[in-house]
């Protein structure tokens, strides 16, 4: 690395190397010095240094170490002359273009020079053999070799300047201009490529500009110039993509244009605006969103219309025919008909974006807004005004095609006024924005739309017609056009009909029929038929013998049933465990094999790069060979010429390795020596003219002294004459002055007298003008406010209204709250009540099982002895016997509760029929039986607890 005391010295050596040839080194010389910490200071010297650094790199296309010096310098001078780098950008810029044009004005085929695809891509393997075989070039391969590298180098400096001077807020005027230069080269060149990655370089510049916005000299883009500069850039871009017909671009180039707006909350001019909805016509013309298209129309008629004051009644119809035919060829019918939710929510996502775009909403509100349509663009057409400026054959047009009804000859009808709109268009005088007009793109458009409105019209009236009269009714498409344009129609829900194309014949239905939800209707309700039928006819189920044999089998078929289901799941779980096993296996093998196939590819590049890198170094360092090896014969023969022609000896001994090296040393002793004698003779020179100007001078003194008084004298006689001139002429103006002030006085009363009666009449005018103006401002005033009491009146009315229907609300809430709580109270009551009737009723139950346990237990107690005596019993029975008696006889039995009252002296009760059939006192009255059984199945309400019916009653 060289080191320098003083920065003039780096200078100074750097010419000395370039003056020998040398201009790596001088190169790599002031790399060093720029590149040093030693020279952060700003001095004029180092500005002369950068000149003649990007001249070097520029001359030798190192793009590399111009773009390493220019940062450098930047951070030199950005805080004490940032002026001076701009100075050095523009000269490293005007360098580049200047030999790029000198290799194209050499290049006699440019189209074939610039055939690369990629400026950025190094040479093709088959030009690098196709340059090692042929030994002469051809004149297309040397065109290629001068105009290519210095294009890519040109190239390269735009995308360097651009890198240095993204984030400097002192330097926006400087990038704004390298961007537009960078756009023009691509419109000239047609750099599809180059257009694209700069479009993308500009945008990343942006969205980090956005993103660090911490950074000290960051560009404020809220600031007027600033926001201006960046919108140029964008709307050039634009300009620039759409006549390279980029459309992509386009449209990205129109996103960034309202991301910008967004960001700072600001509406551009109208007049970018012109050009902002004149290239989105033509994107969403090319990308076949004719909604769209139709609306930024309309947006482009309003601002023409309001803002283009030299815009001529020809043109504004010439616009205004474009907008209603754009809103005409829009499809007829929504094409998302049947389209799945995600296809839904994407073509939502989708028409909002392309809204706010065409809207240039800078803050929208996506939940409140309407989404655009066919109907709600043509109402917008009729209320703006734009159906009265179009030319008379578009209305016409849109007449037929929207309101009238003419379902044969509507074709013939409409045929026509599109031969007429086909001729008109053209260029337009005063709208730049807009080139020119051709009406005749929307005539396809406008075809189908005819062709739509037919079929609709005809399926209204017809229920059939043939395929030849439906085809002789639509000459603008052959059947098998006309087919698909139904096809589509049919599956959008526009039309229903069927082609039958055995019978030649088309057949139309009814929307309202031939709905999803109706063509299958008679098969649904023969099902829902069906089913009734089997409701009300149950089919008889057989008895199953083996059912009867078997009672256990179902359960046992059903375990083996469950078992079987479980042991089939837990297969089928160890298979799906199995094949994803397998698969992971598999995936894993794969992704080895992807592996060991990337790494070997890898190895294999890196080893072809290996190779290329060393032929490329190989045939470098032989060239350089080759050219040093030139260059010394070139030195040898000049010196040997040189010396013959001073009469010298020859300079080089016999037997000397003759190299480069060893002529450059002795070029520079010899171009050092001729140097100090040349300065020697220069100052024996100065020295002589030094004398020969000092006597020349002490001989001239005393002549130019007489010379000058000469010329004082001649001067005061010059100024004396001069001034009695000018006094006799003053005294003559004074005097025609006072004779013209004589002649006028006598007019004086007759202009005092006029200007009174001017003065008087303009003084009634104005008190005229003062009093229509009073009053009339007092009738407006007086119309305000009875127009503001009727308001008043208007909203305490409705506020009234308001107050008084929120209060009836509120009174009918509170007396549905209050029902609905009484309600409650009354059901938890109810409910409370029948708990305690079904406790009393289970207490009576277990009361009552008590007692007939007892009552068994009794009886079956006695059961050892009651046959003897009832066999004794039975022969006493007689007439006689069934009357009363005063006691029980000796051999029948009475229960406890009868023997206790006759011990106790009271009557018996009279004998009742056994349990037999007999009747005797053993047995208790059948109504106390009927009503043990009423007793055990107690009767239950509606909501499944006893009612008060079946409770039993009490004894």
């Amino acid at each position: 690395m060289s080191t320098f005391a003083k920065p003039e010295n780096a200078l100074k050596r750097a010419e000395e190397l370039i003056t020998v040839g040398q201009k790596q080194d001088a190169l790599q010389a002031l790399h060093d010095l720029i590149t040093s910490k030693r020279y952060r200071a700003w001095q004029k010297t180092l500005e002369k240094i950068m000149f003649k650094y990007v001249e070097l790199c520029v001359d030798m296309r190192r793009g590399r170490f111009a773009k390493d010096g220019l940062i450098q310098y930047r951070i030199v001078c950005q805080q004490v002359n940032v002026n001076s780098l701009e100075e050095v950008i523009k000269h490293f810029m005007f360098l580049s273009t200047e030999k790029a044009e000198q290799a194209r004005t050499q290049a006699q085929a440019l189209e074939e020079a610039l055939d690369v695809d990629d400026l950025e891509a190094d040479k093709r393997p088959e030009d690098l053999m196709l340059s090692y075989v042929s030994g002469e070039k051809g004149k297309d391969r040397s065109d290629r070799e001068l105009v290519t590298p210095w294009f890519k180098f040109l190239w390269e400096t735009y995308r360097t300047v651009l890198e240095i001077l993204r984030n400097n807020s002192k330097l926006e005027a400087l990038y704004a201009m390298t961007a537009h230069r960078a756009f023009q080269f691509c419109k000239q060149y047609k750099r599809t490529t180059e257009f694209r990655r700069l479009c993308e370089i500009i945008r990343n510049h942006l969205a980090n500009l956005n993103k660090y916005r911490d950074q000290r000299d960051r560009p404020d883009l809220s600031a007027p110039e600033s926001l201006q500069l960046y919108l140029d850039t964008r709307f050039e871009q634009l300009k620039i993509a759409t006549e390279l017909q980029l459309w992509q671009e386009a449209f990205r180039a129109v996103e960034d244009i309202h991301g910008l707006m967004c960001m700072v909350k600001k509406t551009p001019k109208a007049s970018l605006m012109v050009v902002y909805y004149a290239k989105l016509t033509e994107i969403f013309w090319i990308s076949s969103s004719h909604l769209y298209h139709a609306s930024a129309w309309l947006k482009l008629f309003t601002l023409q219309k309001s803002f283009n004051k030299n815009l001529s009644q020809k043109d504004l119809q010439m616009i205004a025919s474009s907008v209603v035919l754009a809103a005409l060829a829009v499809i007829p019918y929504d094409q998302t008909c049947g389209a799945s939710h995600l296809e839904l929510e994407n073509e939502k996502e989708r028409n909002l974006k392309m809204a706010n775009l065409i809207g240039f909403n800078l803050d929208p509100k996506l939940e409140n807004r309407e989404v655009l349509s066919r109907s709600s663009l043509l109402s917008e057409l009729v209320t703006k005004g734009v159906m009265s400026c179009a030319t008379q054959e578009v209305k016409d047009l849109y007449h037929l095609l929207e309101h009238e009804f003419f379902p044969l000859d509507l074709a013939s009808k409409i045929q026509p006024f599109l031969a007429k709109i086909s001729k008109l268009g053209g260029k337009l005088a005063s709208a730049s924005s807009i080139p020119e007009v051709q009406l005749s793109q929307y005539l396809p458009a406008l075809e189908k739309l005819a062709t739509l409105r037919l079929l609709q019209q005809v399926s209204r009236v017809y229920q059939s017609m043939k395929i030849e009269s439906l085809s002789l009714m639509i000459p603008f498409f052959d059947f098998s056009v006309l087919e698909k344009i139904s096809v589509d129609a049919v599956k959008n829900n526009f039309i229903a009909m069927k082609i039958d194309h055995i019978k030649g014949v088309v057949t139309f239905g009814h929307l309202g029929l031939e709905s999803d939800g109706l063509r299958d209707h008679l098969t649904h309700f023969a099902e829902s038929l069906n089913k009734a039928r089997v409701m009300i006819y149950p089919p008889v189920q057989k008895a199953s013998k083996l059912g009867e044999i078997l009672p256990t089998l179902g359960e046992v078929v059903e375990k083996e049933h469950k078992r079987l289901l479980a042991r089939k799941s837990i297969i089928e779980k160890r298979k799906e465990e199995q094949e994803r096993q397998l698969l992971e296996m598999e995936r894993e093998e794969e992704s080895k094999r992807l592996k060991l196939q990337k790494i070997t590819e890898e190895a294999e590049q890196k080893r072809l790069a290996a190779e290329y890198e060393q032929r490329k170094n190989q045939r470098i360092r032989r060239e350089i060979e080759e050219r040093e090896h030139e260059e010394a014969q070139a030195m040898l023969e000049e010196a040997e010429k040189r010396g013959k022609s001073k009469g010298k000896k020859k300079p080089i001994l016999e037997g000397e390795k003759v190299t480069k090296q060893t002529l450059m040393e002795r070029a520079l002793n010899e171009q050092l020596r001729e140097r100090q004698e040349m300065e020697k003779k220069l100052q024996k020179l100065a020295k002589t003219m030094d004398y020969l100007e000092r006597a020349k001078r002490e001989e001239a003194a005393p002549l130019i002294e007489a010379a000058f008084q000469r010329r004082l004298v001649e001067e005061k006689m010059i100024h004396e004459r001069e001034q009695q001139q000018e006094i006799e002429m003053s005294r003559q103006r004074h005097d025609g002055d006072l004779a013209e002030k004589n002649r006028l006085a006598r007019m004086l009363d007759n202009k005092l007298i006029f200007e009174e009666k001017v003065i008087s009449r303009r003084q009634a005018e104005f008190d005229r003008l003062r009093m229509e103006r009073e009053e009339r401002i007092n009738q407006i005033i007086q119309a305000r406010r009875q127009e503001r009491e009727a308001m008043r009146k208007k909203i305490f009315f409705v506020r009234t209204e308001e107050e008084r229907l929120k209060r009836l609300r509120e009174e009918e809430e509170a007396r549905k709250h209050e029902e609905a709580e009484r309600r409650k109270k009354e059901d938890a009551e109810r409910q409370a009540k029948l708990d305690e009737i079904f406790e009393r009723q289970k207490q009576r139950e277990r009361e009552l099982e008590e007692k007939e346990r007892l009552r068994r237990e009794a009886l079956l107690g006695r059961s050892t002895d009651g046959p003897s005596r009832l066999s004794e019993a039975r022969p006493l029975e007689t007439g006689a016997a069934a009357a009363a008696a005063p006691a029980p006889g000796p051999g029948k039995y009475v229960p406890r509760f009868r023997r206790e009252r006759v011990d106790g002296g009271g009557q018996a009760p009279p004998p009742e029929q056994d349990r037999w059939g007999s009747r005797s006192d053993d047995r208790p009255p059948q109504s106390s039986d009927r009503w043990r059984s009423d007793d055990r199945k107690p009767s239950y309400g509606s909501k499944g607890w006893p009612s008060a019916r079946g409770a039993p009653r009490d004894r």
